[in-house]
């Protein structure tokens, strides 16, 4: 009863914002997070720079797998200015093969003391949708984030991540922000409810969405998703809904990138997760000082 109580203040309160007039500039939500006893203030935004040990991920320039490589492609993402780096080792791509758990969990037990040597203070987020694999790169690994990308499909993912005490990415693959809001609060209800204290929500742009303009429909209304009170994740880099829109590749997709990048950062993104960390820091920088001087 409670749950569908929440769950239709959530609806009323969509229909309502639906009547309102959407602001220019809509800033991340006030939260900080608990890191392994380290606050990371998600007010101002920060960028997740993508590490992918795979062989197939569908953009050919995010893939590492040598030793050197993996060390190299962290040293530079921090250097650059990544907040966090997100490995993943099971690609999500559309039409693509997915790795089995045993194989997914070599390439990770493979990288991750790899990353660990080259940036040994850097914030490691494991992109999963298990949650054996999630509890194996905690405990083992020592990985400090969760980074969801099947929205608890996994039936022991939630319980996992509660009992692990590490910030948690849940993504949505819902087609449309109706559905998303109503999701969202009942996962996140049963979310705390085991305990989770520090969820990002990320609204799972090309996950689900149908056809390019449903992307840029959820797009155009993102800022609605700050009624949940958490901070959003934004992962839109080089994504088809760029270059299938712009009859490009995603290797020419760096531009359509930062111009999306800018526009979530306009309407509340508090991390870019991103192939190219350097644009996606400057677009952060300059949308942060037109924001100073604003408010001056």
């Amino acid at each position: 009863m409670k749950q569908n109580s929440r769950i239709w203040q959530f609806c009323i309160t969509f229909a309502d914002m639906k009547k309102q007039d959407l602001e220019a500039d809509v800033k991340p939500v006030d939260y900080t997070i608990n890191v392994r006893g380290r606050l990371m203030d998600l007010s101002r935004p920060v960028v997740m720079g993508i590490m992918n040990i795979t062989p197939d991920s569908f953009f050919a320039g995010s893939r590492v797998q040598t030793e050197d490589a993996i060390r190299q492609r962290a040293r530079q993402m921090v250097a650059e200015g990544a907040g966090i780096l997100d490995v993943g080792a099971c690609s999500t791509r559309p039409g693509g093969e997915v790795a089995g758990e045993e194989e997914e969990m070599r390439r990770l037990a493979f990288a991750l003391p790899v990353i660990r040597e080259a940036v040994p203070d850097a914030i490691l987020s494991i992109d999963t949708f298990r949650a054996s694999v999630a509890r194996r790169t905690v405990e083992e690994f020592g990985a400090d984030i969760i980074n969801d990308v099947e929205e608890g499909r996994d039936p022991e993912m939630f319980r996992t991540v509660a009992e692990l005490g590490t910030p948690y990415i849940l993504m949505s693959t819902a087609a449309n922000l109706h559905d998303m809001l109503v999701r969202f609060s009942g996962e996140v209800q049963e979310l705390r409810a085991l305990g989770q204290k520090d969820i990002i929500l990320d609204p799972g742009f090309g996950f689900g969405k149908g056809a390019v303009d449903g992307n840029y429909a959820l797009l155009g209304v993102m800022e609605r998703l700050r009624v949940m009170g958490l901070p959003l994740l934004v992962g839109i880099s080089r994504k088809r809904m760029i270059h299938q829109l712009l009859g490009i590749t995603a290797a020419e997709s760096l531009n359509g990138t930062t111009v999306l990048n800018t526009i979530a950062l306009l309407k509340g993104a508090g991390i870019l997760r991103v192939h190219d960390v350097r644009p996606a820091v400057e677009a952060v920088r300059i949308v942060e000082d037109m924001r100073r001087h604003t408010d001056d």
